[in-house]
């Protein structure tokens, strides 16, 4: 961690209470909301924030989406306003103009959560508001807007340079090993021992972002082990009974599982930069490592042969691994971005598809949903910037020369069947 991040993480983890509020007003929310985006004391402000928050707490969910379709519709900009303003900055572009349009241009929703975050520990308290309103809010076009305005203000509050990266081990405070537990994504922790085999041998690793105002909740946290050559299944990483293997031996630092941690924050991205920092630390820990890559399902493979007409129940792993690899290549979905939702993730980060593996995951989960198949990312950290670019501009997915050879096999046999359309278009 930088000392500032240090620093914020103190100055955060103390707890604050506003003195003298045990009751809040008892007037109705969406007129404590129009008060607050409308006065201009920070002691009055205070009051009413916290008086909005734990009013909003006590809602039923009925109450919170009424609450919601209030603010998005009483405190949203006024079309009118914003063409006059821009008209006039068209005319005249100056500081004042500009100014005036901003003003009109946005909805005054945002001025209230800004106030609203102005009360001590009130970050986590929206970033659960909008789990609710993600939960409550499908299908309704203005919850649609209201939810992109909390985006664009997560997307400032939870940057990078306010995140504090912390690693997790067995020594961590219990409440916390408590979350990592919960928050679990991927591979499910079923036992306290299962957590100690992936926190205590030295040859394993935990790291978490947590941001200052929430100091004992976990955003995101990735999962390490560090290996001997690239692992191919995770049966084998997780084994109780494996032999641990001191951390200087490694060569190969393997990303086994990425977990996010809040429902409030979909789509504000952290992996990239987790995945990026954890990297470059155990590199500058373990100069031995020189391969950084995933062991990751392929969450879409089973759905998306299904859809083609696929029988893989009685497929060989040969034929398991080519139809994966031509999954990863070529299956896209509307816009022409992978199919597979981990694929576009790590592609999106600047990794490369480095291999595929069959009987990787022999769990429940492992074969419904990937039919045992994993895949490894390969991060290079000297090309991540360049794959990035190239994705994001191409949607190319760029791949090792066996995986492409395993792809351009799997097409082949779909030929020889009879069927050339293997590519999903949803």
């Amino acid at each position: 961690m930088t000392l500032l991040a240090d620093l914020l993480s103190t100055v955060f983890e103390r707890r604050y209470r506003l003195p003298g509020r045990h009751l809040r007003d008892e007037r109705p929310l969406e007129d404590l909301a129009d008060e607050l985006v409308g006065s201009a004391g920070e002691t009055s402000g205070l009051a009413l924030a916290q008086d909005i928050l734990s009013g909003f707490e006590n809602l039923d969910d009925d109450e919170k989406l009424r609450f919601f379709q209030m603010i998005a519709g009483r405190l949203n900009i006024t079309p009118e306003k914003v063409r006059t303003a821009l008209d006039a900055y068209e005319q005249l572009p100056s500081k004042a103009t500009y100014k005036a349009f901003m003003t009109a241009a946005e909805p005054r929703r945002q001025e209230l959560f800004r106030r609203l975050n102005r009360v001590p520990g009130a970050t986590g308290t929206l970033v659960d508001m909008r789990a609710n309103l993600l939960r409550l809010g499908k299908q309704d076009p203005e919850l649609d807007a209201l939810d992109l305005d909390l985006r664009h203000l997560f997307a400032s509050w939870f940057n990078r340079g306010f995140l504090v990266l912390r690693p997790i081990n067995w020594e961590s405070p219990a409440h916390i090993l408590e979350k990592i537990i919960a928050y679990e994504a991927v591979h499910a922790i079923h036992s306290w021992e299962d957590l100690r085999r992936r926190l205590e041998p030295a040859d394993r690793r935990c790291f978490a972002f947590f941001h200052p105002s929430m100091p004992d909740e976990p955003l995101i946290f990735v999962e390490v082990a560090l290996t001997k050559g690239i692992a191919n299944s995770i049966q084998s990483l997780l084994a109780e009974d494996r032999e641990a293997h001191p951390a200087e031996q490694a060569d190969t630092a393997v990303f086994y599982s990425i977990s996010n941690c809040q429902a409030g924050l979909a789509n504000i991205s952290f992996g990239n930069s987790l995945i990026k920092q954890v990297a470059s630390d155990l590199s500058a820990e373990l100069n031995g490592l020189k391969t950084f890559v995933t062991l990751s399902p392929i969450p879409g493979l089973t759905r998306w042969l299904d859809r083609e007409g696929h029988d893989w129940d009685d497929a060989t792993p040969e034929e398991m691994k080519s139809a994966a690899a031509h999954y990863l290549l070529d299956a896209k979905a509307r816009g022409g971005r992978p199919f597979d939702p981990v694929a576009r993730f790590h592609l999106g980060n600047g990794a490369i598809v480095h291999a595929v593996h069959a009987n990787a995951d022999v769990s429940d989960k492992g074969r419904m949903q990937s039919g045992g198949m994993m895949v490894n990312y390969l991060y290079d950290l000297a090309k991540v910037a360049q794959n990035h670019e190239k994705f994001a501009t191409t949607q190319e997915v760029v791949a090792t020369d066996a995986v492409r050879s395993l792809a351009r096999s799997a097409v082949l046999n779909q030929n020889n069947k009879g069927n050339v359309n293997a590519e999903s278009t949803l």
